[in-house]
């Protein structure tokens, strides 16, 4: 199946200057957010308490929010979860209380029973600091991985694109959650982990097809051999990410509360990753003057012909 009834040809290399600088842009935005305001970190992280409430009639937020402050909560957050009826209440870590405790206090506070409260979680602060450094090595040993894998399988031009289009997709992703102070639990870490694989695929698969032609053809101007690898390899691109970011937008509509985070990040991974693979991974390379001859096959001395009789 085929987007394109015949092969485009786009000058991607023509603009990759403009549009690099767009996503240098982005990631200038997403890391000053990062440092200066921060991710509105879940309890995987920080630690707390989560209580998940669901009431018969639209639920009032400021009688909710007094009725904690009355019951020795004041620092409880409070928003709705998915529809009007149904509540999330965020506590900080609480010292010398039992969940089962807890539990009681809380729905006593709430003046709700047992049956309405749907889901309460309990996360201590160590075990979201070590998450917290679990899920950072976790990005940096992909990373890292990715670097060695396609510095031997194509060469360090080509690797140093491919870490940095990974990098700018994770990075411009986290900052959409940063910039919009979207919550940011486990499941968007795993999303970012996705993201990585599925960035680098879309990149490996254009880095294949220009080895290919710069094999093949051996002679010309880089920037149209690139072209021409990137414009034979956009109808699958196009394919893939059409596809793939349906079933996204479909766990994004119907997939709840539970899994917004997750489909939200791999909403936007998918569209950073499939134009960071074009203009970042192959625009690199054609930035550090990538030639045909750093990709042709080393030949072997044994390969040689002895001119001797």
């Amino acid at each position: 199946m085929e987007f394109f009834r015949k092969v485009s040809s786009f000058p991607f290399m023509r603009y990759a200057t403009a549009v690099s600088s767009v996503s240098v842009l982005l990631v200038v935005i997403s890391v000053v957010s990062l440092f200066t305001r921060g991710l509105n970190l879940g309890i995987d992280f920080t630690g707390g308490v989560l209580l998940e409430v669901g009431y018969k009639a639209e639920a009032d937020l400021e009688q909710i929010r007094s009725r904690l402050g009355a019951g020795g909560y004041p620092d409880a957050q409070v928003q709705n979860f998915g529809t009007p009826r149904d509540v999330l209440v965020r506590l900080p870590p609480r010292e010398n209380a039992g969940s089962i405790q807890l539990k009681e206090q809380l729905t006593a506070a709430l003046g709700v029973s047992e049956e309405q409260v749907r889901r309460i979680e309990f996360v201590g602060p160590q075990v979201g600091k070590d998450l917290t450094e679990q899920g950072t090595l976790s990005v940096l040993a992909a990373l890292a991985l990715i670097l060695l894998y396609v510095m031997l399988r194509f060469q360090w031009k080509f690797a140093l694109g491919a870490v940095l289009a990974t990098a700018h997709d994770a990075i411009v992703t986290i900052g959409v959650f940063s910039v919009f102070w979207l919550p940011f639990d486990l499941s968007v870490v795993a999303a970012v982990l996705a993201i990585v694989g599925y960035s680098l695929n879309d990149t490996v698969v254009v880095f294949d097809r220009i080895r290919d032609n710069f094999r093949s053809a051996r002679k010309g101007p880089v920037a149209d051999l690139i072209n021409r690898s990137v414009n034979e390899t956009l109808s699958r691109t196009i394919l893939t990410s059409l596809l793939t970011l349906l079933v996204v937008v479909a766990l994004l509509v119907f997939g709840g509360e539970a899994l917004r985070g997750f489909s939200t990040a791999l909403a936007f991974g998918i569209v950073f990753g499939t134009y960071s693979s074009i203009y970042i991974g192959s625009a690199i390379a054609f930035f550090l003057k990538v030639t045909p001859q750093d990709l042709l096959p080393v030949q072997k001395d044994d390969d040689k012909i002895d001119d001797m009789p």
